[in-house]
């Protein structure tokens, strides 16, 4: 059986770690290159960082905090923000970045999602997407870009599977009803997702407690977890989470990265 993953994500304003609600009230929380080396030495299993206002004010991605954190981490991490060309994927991955997220500007320019997965493999193509629920979409939910901010035309379901089809080699499924309220995940969302598509679903959002995880890795058929409060606020560590996940009988991967060094 596939092991689950647990993914620690790291949203990024004016190069400091920042944690909001439901996309707003962002506040400081830290340096994101600290952090990650800490999350590294718990066991996490990748790392996502996320330059939140970079679609907003137009530039362009973070590569001086890439290669800093590439250094101090050996595990894959993936780099969303501000990447708006082919020539930006590249920059990012040569920067230490083993996959880069394309959200608002995979929505802008869908064909960059095609470029970017024939030159540089499917695997390194992730869709970030944001979505919130929408009685008047098909599938329930509508997609929104520019970090929440801009609703756009788009059904969720159907952009899934359209990016997919594209090129897109995993998907990062962030609820915007449930981001940073630590209520649980968007259940009906991820398994809507999860179902419609051949490629991995991180489910992101809501994350509060191992049960929460426990329920979208299975009933939300999510390939893994995305968190942050929880580890941000020191509630859990990822070692700990792994420990609970491993009870209730959900494989994951329990070796400390420290001793892969």
């Amino acid at each position: 059986m596939l092991k689950k993953r647990i993914i620690v994500c790291l949203d990024v304003k004016d190069g400091r770690t920042t944690k909001g609600v439901k996309f707003k009230d962002n506040r400081d929380i830290g340096d994101p290159v600290d952090m990650a080396a800490a999350y590294y030495q718990q066991g996490v299993d990748e790392l996502v960082f996320y330059d939140i206002m970079a679609s907003a004010r137009g530039h362009g991605p973070l590569l001086d905090m890439i290669a800093r954190v590439a250094a101090r981490v050996f595990i894959p991490f993936c780099v969303g923000g501000g990447i708006g060309s082919v020539d930006d994927i590249r920059a990012v991955i040569l920067a230490g970045a083993e996959k880069v997220s394309l959200n608002s500007q995979a929505v802008k320019h869908p064909e960059l999602i095609t470029h970017g997965a024939r030159i540089f493999g499917n695997q390194c193509i992730v869709l970030g997407m944001d979505a919130a629920r929408d009685a008047t979409a098909p599938s329930g939910y509508r997609v929104y870009i520019n970090g929440g901010r801009v609703k756009t035309e788009l059904d969720a379901r159907e952009w899934a599977e359209r990016a997919v089809a594209l090129g897109a080699g995993e998907i990062v499924l962030n609820s915007i009803d449930a981001d940073g309220t630590t209520a649980g995940y968007e259940l009906p969302l991820t398994k809507l997702i999860a179902e419609s598509v051949p490629v991995p679903v991180i489910a992101s959002g809501g994350g509060g407690t191992v049960p929460h995880l426990a329920e979208v890795l299975t009933t939300g058929g999510a390939d893994a977890a995305l968190i942050a409060t929880m580890v941000h606020s020191d509630k859990y560590t990822v070692a700990s989470i792994k420990t609970e996940l491993a009870a209730r009988g959900i494989p994951v991967r329990q070796q400390s990265n420290e001793t892969n060094r």
